[in-house]
Formats: structure tokens, sequence, C-alpha cells
């Protein structure tokens, strides 16, 4: 049986908005990716006008150049586009399946179990690069994600964004120490893990990025095939089983591809919150509920968002660079309080 056999996902509120106004959405997020790129390669403690960056892309220019934009801007836009990608769509996915609009890889500590899993890697084996990290990283996502959604499943949290977030906070302080109590057992695990632990997309070189691409590939092929039958999940299991959904099916599909996407950019550029929060609520707001639109569209404007915070974090500095995880944590903070600040008001939690 497949997972889905109806075709026409459901209306789950009155006003469906226009095919025309999603491709309208849908170009001006690309153009706004292709800004935040431009920027990312030409903004920094030097600003490099945008002749000398399409020189340095095709290897001429000065030598200086060609090290600050060739190098190491290069690095940081690769990473940031996967990782902004990879976040975006676990959010996407997170907020679905929990049916809980606050929920975020970030909050919820799948970013933090998979930073647990990234130090029991180079504390007992070594595995201090992307290629022996990322699979660390995957089993410390997998069961930071299988906890929160057994969370979201429970009584006590069930119905609740709120309690849901202390949950998610509660869990992933347990696993912020027990690192803890790992790396400051070793000097040199310190060393490897201080820098990366608090979202850096300096943190790997494009070499150690590219071979993540194939976690990231499968995690969003993934989360693309399961946008119909989540769209039909949002009216409940019994509704959506009398659609053709296999609900006991998707939800460990939906496991694999947080896991995936979650392991893939922490092992690369470390713990980055609120990108997976911020993005999915823009987005609907842009376009509606239909996760058919709402994730594509959340896999351009999330690396905008992180690309954004990045280049923010070199001006703010003054040559003493914010790490992007710091500059979205004061981005998305006042946003989280805003937004259950706001539902409290509404009575919804």
């Amino acid at each position: 049986m497949p997972l889905l056999t109806a075709t026409r996902p459901p209306r789950t509120e009155p006003s469906a908005v226009r095919p025309a106004t999603r491709w309208g959405v849908g170009l001006a997020m690309a153009a706004i990716l292709a800004a935040a790129l431009v920027l990312s390669l030409a903004v920094g403690a030097r600003f490099v006008p945008f002749g000398e960056v399409v020189q340095s892309l095709f290897g001429s220019g000065s030598e200086s150049v060609l090290n600050i934009v060739g190098t190491l801007r290069v690095n940081r836009t690769v990473n940031a586009l996967f990782c902004g990608t990879a976040l975006g769509a676990a959010g996407v996915l997170m907020q679905a399946l929990t049916r809980n609009p606050i929920a975020d890889p970030g909050i919820l500590g799948v970013n933090a179990g998979a930073s647990f899993g990234v130090v029991i890697g180079i504390t007992f084996f070594g595995a201090i690069g992307a290629a022996g990290a990322i699979w660390f990283a995957l089993a410390g996502a997998a069961l930071a994600t299988a906890v929160i959604f057994a969370f979201s499943a429970s009584r006590f949290v069930a119905g609740s964004p709120v309690r849901l977030i202390l949950a998610g906070v509660a869990f992933s302080a347990v696993l912020v120490g027990l690192s803890q109590a790992l790396v400051l057992t070793s000097e040199t695990v310190l060393d490897a893990y201080r820098f990366w632990r608090v979202g850096s997309l300096t943190a790997r070189p494009i070499e150690e990025a590219v071979p993540l691409i194939a976690f990231l590939a499968v995690g969003t092929v993934l989360a693309l095939a399961l946008t119909p039958a989540l769209n039909m999940m949002a009216l409940g299991d019994d509704s959506a089983i009398a659609l053709g959904v296999r609900p006991g099916l998707v939800r460990p599909l939906v496991l694999i591809a947080v896991t995936l996407l979650c392991g893939s950019a922490t092992a690369l550029a470390g713990p980055i919150s609120f990108v997976g929060l911020v993005v999915p609520h823009l987005v609907r707001r842009l376009v509606g509920p239909d996760l058919r639109a709402v994730l594509p569209l959340s896999l351009l404007a999330a690396p905008a968002l992180l690309l954004a915070a990045d280049v923010l974090g070199r001006v703010i500095g003054r040559g003493a660079e914010v790490q992007v995880g710091v500059v979205m944590a004061f981005i998305g903070g006042p946003l989280l309080i805003a937004f259950v600040v706001g539902r409290r008001k509404a009575g919804l939690s």
C-alpha cells in the first residue's frame, strides 16, 4: 500500500493561496538568495568589489583577493548553503509531524543530540574531520529526534507548544551537560570542540563539506516525497488513514529524514538554532500551510537567512568575527518569545 493514494491535499484554512502568488514568492526568494550569495562573497572585514569577486571565482586577480574570496568566503558560503537547506527542511518536517509551530531542531535538542554524538566520536575515536564525525552526528541526532517525537505524543506535552519546548530544552540541557563533562576531560578534545560548538560556517573546509552532499540530498528528497502524506496527517491520523496514508510508515521516514538533515548540518557547522523555527513561519505566512509549497520555498529562504546572518556577524564584529550561531540566537530568540506570548494571548497554549 503506498504512503499516499489521494492526490489532492487538504485545505487546512478557508482561503487558498493562488499558484501565481506562490510562484511570485518563489522568484522573490530565489532573488534574495542570489543577493545573499553575492554579499557573502563580497562583504566582510574587507569589502571586495563585485568585479574582483567574479575574477577570483575564475582563478584570476590579485593573490590576496584569491585567498579571501576563492578560499575563505567560498568555503563558508557553500557551508551556509548546505546547512541552511538542511535546517530549513528539518524545521518544516518537525513542525508538520509534531503539529507544533514552535518545533525546531535547535530548540528541541536534535542539534544537541548530534553534538553529543560528535563529542563521543572526538573523545573516544578521534573523529575530528567531517567524514568521521558524520556517523556519530547521525546517531546522536536519531536518538534526540526519537525522544522528541516521543515527547510530542505524550499526555504531558501533546497539544501544548510551550510544554514541548520545556521538555526539549530540558533534554537538550542534559545532552549539553554530558558533552561538557566529556570535553573538559581532555584539552585536545576541548580545542577541537570549543570553536565548532558555537556554530560556525568556517569549521570545515569545502573538501570536507562535499562528501556530506549525499546525506543532504537523500534527506531533502525524502522530505519532499513525504509532504503530501504530511498534508493529510494534518487532519488527524484517522482522516489520513481514510485518505490512504500510512502514519505508521510516514513517522519513521520523517525521523530518518530529520536525522540525515540535522546530522549532516551539525557535523559540518556545529549546532545552529532558530533557522528551522523562523523560516517555516515566514513561508507559511506568505503562501499558506500547504507543505508542497512551504518546503521548497523553505529550501530557498533558509540558506538566504543563514548567509545574511553570517554576513552580519562579519560586519558587526569590526574585524573580530561574531559566529553565525550567536547571530542567529540574537535573531531567533526575540522571535520565539514574541510567538509564544502571542499564542498565550490568543489562548492557544
